[in-house]
């Protein structure tokens, strides 16, 4: 029989970047579907194609459908598609499962996915383009036994992704520590960024620090909703000393909202009933300035809401809820769901690394890269969700017509913001880092 040695060589085989073993307790099967825990880490585990709100009958409450790239492996290496995979969210548990894993599959491993049977394994390879890849074998089997001797019970996932280079250790932190000392050791650069083609060219813009330090990590900057660096989230914030690493606020996310007046009416029209008058530039219109969650705004009169979730028990209420900016009619100005907010939120800040900067202009643009650096490990939507509730996220957008009465141009930038020393509510654990200690 396969050993785990043998097992993690077929996941390499098939460029799987990470593994994971989940030991099936009986109840663990096809009726019942798979327990994959009570919050929402799992979507940072697992890629999806989408995510979906779904009824599920007259009494249960709305729920979210993650669909998976999902194939099984049997014995002899080969590998049967699973159509209906899928990740079932349920809010008002909350509660996530594995579901469809055998329906419309030609060689599904039914024998052992339909029993009632404690002791099973059931082990993950994903893939580098997304792909998840399954195995499941029996409480008699060698894996079995090796992952039972090997597990930890506390957690809910065995992570075997240490062991995919041949038993060595793929550590990312250590890898962006090491890359954000030399650029930290560098002192002041000169701003850039890194174009698309792979060259350099200037920067003189207000977030040039960000770009800077993207080039040297050798990040093009792109919309895609994918961590930046070695599966890590780069933030970076500006600070009046390097030391002052809880200062400021920072970018967490520039979404476009999905409904409201702002989608159905389109910008211009929207700026022209909710904006206002610049005050230097005739003909230009702007929206702008913090919106906090149930604090009317000054400059706007709207106030901020998160539509479906019950801040007293801290859960999702309705899947087909949402952060809103209201007016006092009670129209929807600008509306987020939560299903495309979640699938930004999961896969792209599971893991952040927050690093200050220093600017400054004579003789040139250039920026200094502080030598404490903040780690976020262990995020879910519901954090984030708690987080804007409670008013510590903020929707703070900038966006701006000129040549209202020629031909218009707008420019969009719908962002939530945190305060820099805020961020710890986003994650499980923040670990403050001297790059300087690093390496000794």
């Amino acid at each position: 029989m396969m050993n785990v040695h043998q097992l993690l060589s077929v996941y390499r085989d098939h460029n799987c970047s990470a593994v994971y073993a989940k030991r099936l307790a009986d109840n663990d099967n096809s009726k019942n579907q798979v327990y994959f825990g009570s919050d929402f880490q799992t979507l940072n585990m697992f890629p999806n194609l989408d995510i979906a709100s779904a009824s599920t009958g007259s009494y249960e409450k709305p729920i979210f459908k993650a669909k998976l790239n999902f194939k099984w492996i049997d014995q002899d290496g080969a590998v049967w598609e699973a159509p209906a995979a899928q990740i079932i969210f349920y809010p008002q548990y909350p509660e996530v499962r594995f579901s469809g894993f055998l329906k419309g599959c030609k060689h599904a491993p039914s024998e052992l996915m339909t029993v009632r049977e404690a002791g099973r394994w059931l082990v993950f390879g994903i893939k580098t383009d997304g792909e998840v890849l399954g195995i499941v074998v029996g409480p008699k089997h060698g894996i079995a036994k090796e992952l039972e001797h090997e597990f930890t019970k506390e957690a809910l996932f065995y992570d075997l992704t240490a062991r995919l280079k041949d038993g060595s250790t793929t550590d990312t932190k250590s890898a962006l520590l090491k890359k954000l000392k030399c650029i930290c050791e560098k002192e002041w650069i000169t701003s850039k960024r890194l174009l698309a083609d792979g060259t350099l060219g200037p920067c003189n813009a207000p977030n040039c620090g960000g770009y800077t330090l993207e080039a040297e990590l050798g990040i093009t900057p792109n919309g895609f909703s994918e961590p930046d660096y070695l599966g890590w989230e780069i933030k970076q914030y500006s600070v009046p000393r390097l030391d002052r690493v809880d200062f400021g606020r920072i970018t967490l996310m520039t979404p476009e909202p999905t409904g409201g007046y702002y989608v159905e009416h389109g910008v211009v029209d929207f700026l022209r009933k909710y904006g206002y008058p610049d005050r230097t530039v005739k003909d230009r219109l702007n929206f702008s300035s913090p919106h906090y969650t149930n604090k009317p705004n000054n400059k706007t009169n709207l106030r901020l809401l998160v539509d479906g979730y019950d801040e007293k028990n801290a859960k999702i209420t309705d899947a087909y809820g949402g952060i809103v900016v209201m007016d006092n009619a009670e129209q929807i100005v600008a509306r987020w769901d939560f299903n495309g907010l979640m699938k930004h939120w999961n896969r792209k800040h599971a893991l952040a690394a927050y690093i200050p900067s220093c600017m400054r202009t004579d003789p040139i643009l250039q920026y200094q890269y502080g030598h404490l650096v903040r780690l976020g490990i262990g995020t879910d939507f519901l954090r984030l969700i708690k987080a804007v509730s409670a008013g510590h996220v903020y929707y703070d957008p900038g966006i701006k017509v000129t040549d209202l009465h020629g031909s218009p141009k707008t420019k969009r930038r719908n962002q939530f913001r945190i305060l820099t020393r805020n961020v710890t509510v986003l994650y499980k654990a923040v670990e403050t880092v001297n790059l300087f200690q690093c390496g000794q």
